[in-house]
């Protein structure tokens, strides 16, 4: 059975001819997964009972309920769904103020390999679909209160590009749910085909995961410089045209004594020379036997300093959720873990 949930409208024009529908029945069906929320073919009540029973011999809605969520005391939740062979994707909800961001996970596992991530560590399983990505969002209890969403969870999103971007197209078309694309942020490693494809059929804002500016150093925590090199990545992000208000970002974890020293401030202030853009520093939440430490508050602090000095504008961002394992990979690892023991 298919879900018709996370469908893009040519997808469901196709399903509507499938079954014998008129073409603007895809529309209807739009109307019914996107803007009416319905859970059923049986809701959608302005298509014909005939046409209704014939999608349902091969067709479904398609949502997927959560397995659990943990609530931490900053307001954070972090939602785990089941995916295939038995596996789990975790999404992450930031209340702050009245803003609500969605953390969407784009795969189970990655295959990136970075040494101080946990989703690493599980290796990769598989890559999600529109319908299991879009149904991170729809299925939280925020649902409608997410004003923010930002692909920065499991998995590489430009390493499963054709999903992650049929889940834009829902997400911001006129017929989907008509999210403005300047409130979702897409994250990367740097694979550049997609990031390149990425940028010129989509409106969404980037980020970039740099996290130490020199290449032989960035290759010893980071397999994916020695196939994308970060020279190259920039290169690429400097020629390329980006329109008034999408923002470009590269977020930095820092790791004490690895990436944090005066070196690095001024090879990252020469590695982004002439972009308009915005360095993220990220506290490292610890990962089970892993060798990598974060750095002081202090050193962080000095380090955003130093960058705002030489005219890079450098935030730090806040640590949510540390109590409830908010850190990408921690509680679908322990789900899997305690499912092997079981």
């Amino acid at each position: 059975m298919q879900s018709l949930f996370g469908f893009t409208l040519n997808q469901l024009k196709e399903v509507a001819v499938q079954v014998g529908l008129p073409s603007f029945a895809a529309k209807q069906m739009a109307d019914w997964l996107y803007k009416k929320h319905a859970t059923s073919i049986d809701d959608f009540s302005n298509i014909s009972k005939q046409g209704r029973e014939k999608l349902k011999l091969n067709y479904e809605v398609g949502l997927q309920p959560y397995l659990k969520v943990q609530q931490s005391v900053d307001g954070t939740r972090k939602y785990l769904f089941a995916a295939l062979n038995n596996n789990f994707i975790e999404t992450a909800m930031i209340p702050d103020d009245d803003r609500r961001t969605v953390c969407v996970s784009s795969q189970v596992g990655c295959k990136m390999g970075c040494h101080f991530c946990m989703t690493a560590k599980q290796g990769f399983q598989a890559s999600l679909t529109a319908t299991e990505i879009l149904n991170q969002i729809r299925s939280i209890d925020e649902f409608e209160q997410v004003s923010n969403l930002v692909f920065m969870g499991m998995g590489e999103p430009f390493d499963n590009l054709a999903e992650v971007m049929s889940a834009l197209e829902v997400l911001t078309s006129d017929w989907g749910y008509a999210m403005s694309s300047k409130r979702i942020t897409v994250s990367t490693v740097g694979v550049i085909p997609g990031m390149m494809e990425f940028l010129q059929k989509s409106k969404c804002h980037l980020a970039v995961s740099l996290h130490n500016p020199i290449a032989a150093q960035r290759s010893q925590m980071m397999p994916v410089e020695k196939a994308y090199g970060i020279e190259q990545v920039i290169e690429k992000i400097r020629g390329y045209k980006f329109e008034p208000q999408r923002r470009v970002s590269f977020e930095y974890i820092m790791f004490d004594g690895l990436n944090d020293t005066p070196k690095h401030v001024a090879e990252l202030v020469r590695l982004l020379n002439g972009i308009d853009c915005r360095v993220n520093l990220i506290h490292f939440h610890d990962i089970p036997n892993s060798p990598f430490r974060g750095s002081s508050d202090q050193r962080m602090q000095e380090f955003k300093d130093a960058l705002n000095a030489r005219g890079l504008l450098t935030t730090i961002r806040a640590s949510r959720g540390q109590d409830i394992q908010a850190a990408c990979g921690l509680l679908s690892t322990k789900e899997l873990l305690e499912k092997k023991k079981g």
